[in-house]
C-alpha cells in the first residue's frame, strides 16, 4: 500500500488490473485502518480515472454475493454523495417503476452524506433486509421489487463501512454502488454526482449489453432535480433537457429538502407515496421514474413514459408495491 500511495501522491494513477488488486486486498483486511483512509482520501482531492473505477468495479463483483433472478429486473439508484440532503427520490421512485409494471431490483444503503439513504428509510418501516435469494424472488413475485441491502451482499467490505462512517463524507465507494448491483441488472437508471463521472459511467456501460441511462443535474444533483437542466446518457446518445421539457415547472433547493431525521425522511416518504405530497415533490419523483421507464423500454416517447410513472403513483400502484413489499 505504501507504494501505491507514493505513486497516487506523485499524482499518477492505477492500472484497472492494479485498481482490482488493490480492492480486493482492501477488502480482505490487508491493510490497516490509516491505510484505508488515506487511500480513499486520494480520490475525494482528485478525479477517479475510468481504468481504476473499472478495476474497483470488477473486484467488488468478483466478491459480491450474486443473485440471479428470473425476471428482467431494473436498478433505479444514484451514486449519492451530492451534499443535497434531498428527501428519498431515487427509492421512491424505484416504486413508481415497479407500479408501472417494471420489475424493480433496488440495490441500496445507509446514507453516509445524508441523514436518509434507502436502507435507513426502509428499516425505519420495519423492512427486515435479507440476502436469501428465495425471501428476494417472493419480494418480486409479491411488489414487483426487491431491496438488496448492499453490505448484505458485499460481505468484504465490512473492513471498510466503519471507516466510510466516520469519515461521513463520498468516497469512491459512492461512485462503485450502482455499477456492483449483485442482481447484474440489464436495465438500469443512474444518478451521478458530476458530469465527468456520468461520461465514465456511459463509456463503461456502453461495453456492457446493458439497456441504461445516467443523468445528472447541471447545478450538481444526482438525480433530475428540476431545478436546472440536466444532462443524460443512453444507448442512443446524449442529450441536455430542462425541466420545462418535461412539462414541469423549474424548482427551488428548498422544494427538494428531506428531513433532518430518518422519522421525518420517513414521515415525508409515505406522505408523497399516499398522494400527499407537495405539486414539487410529486413532479421531481415522476421525472426520474419517468425516465427510468423510458430507459427500461428504449422505445417510445418520454411523454409516454412519464404519463405512466404518473399513472402508478396517483392510482396508489406504487403505494401498493411499498405495502406489499413491507408486508403491510
Amino acid at each position: 500500500m505504501k507504494t501505491v500511495l507514493n505513486e497516487l501522491i506523485d499524482h499518477q494513477s492505477l492500472t484497472k488490473e492494479t485498481a482490482r488488486h488493490v480492492l480486493l486486498d482492501l477488502a480482505s483486511g490487508k491493510y490497516n485502518p490509516a491505510q484505508m483512509s488515506a487511500f480513499m482520501t486520494v480520490y475525494m482531492m482528485r478525479s477517479i480515472k475510468t481504468e481504476e473505477l473499472e478495476g474497483f468495479r470488477d473486484a467488488m463483483l468478483e466478491l459480491c454475493l450474486p443473485v440471479k433472478l428470473d425476471l428482467p429486473v431494473m436498478d433505479v439508484c444514484g451514486t449519492g454523495g451530492d451534499g443535497k440532503n434531498t428527501f428519498n427520490i431515487s427509492t421512491l421512485s424505484a416504486f413508481v417503476v415497479a407500479g408501472a409494471g417494471q420489475p424493480v431490483a433496488k440495490h441500496g444503503n445507509y446514507g453516509v452524506s445524508s441523514v436518509s439513504g434507502s436502507s435507513n428509510v426502509l428499516e425505519y418501516f420495519g423492512y427486515k433486509f435479507s440476502n436469501d435469494v428465495s425471501e428476494l424472488k417472493r419480494s418480486l413475485d409479491r411488489a414487483n421489487i426487491c431491496f438488496m441491502h448492499a453490505p448484505l451482499f458485499h460481505p468484504a467490505m465490512k473492513n471498510v463501512g466503519p471507516i466510510r462512517k466516520e469519515l461521513g463524507v463520498k468516497t469512491f465507494f459512492n461512485m462503485l454502488g450502482p455499477m456492483v448491483n449483485p442482481a447484474f441488472p440489464k436495465k438500469q437508471l443512474v444518478g451521478v454526482f458530476n458530469l465527468e463521472l456520468a461520461r465514465q459511467y456511459a463509456y463503461l456501460y456502453q461495453q456492457t449489453d446493458k439497456e441504461f441511462l445516467i443523468l445528472h443535474s447541471l447545478d450538481g444533483f444526482d438525480e433530475i432535480s428540476l431545478t436546472s437542466p440536466f444532462k443524460f446518457f443512453f444507448n442512443g446518445g446524449e442529450k441536455l433537457l430542462a425541466p420545462r421539457d418535461l412539462q414541469f415547472d423549474k424548482l427551488s433547493l428548498l422544494d427538494l429538502k428531506g428531513g433532518e431525521t430518518v422519522e421525518e425522511a420517513g414521515k415525508l416518504f409515505i406522505q408523497i407515496l399516499e398522494g400527499n405530497g407537495t405539486k414539487a415533490q410529486n413532479a421531481v419523483v415522476l421525472a426520474n421514474a419517468g425516465m427510468a421507464l423510458y430507459c427500461a423500454e428504449q422505445s417510445g416517447s418520454i411523454e409516454d413514459a412519464l404519463q405512466k410513472a404518473r399513472e402508478s403513483l396517483d392510482s396508489g400502484k406504487a403505494l401498493n408495491c411499498f405495502k406489499k413489499l413491507i408486508g403491510k
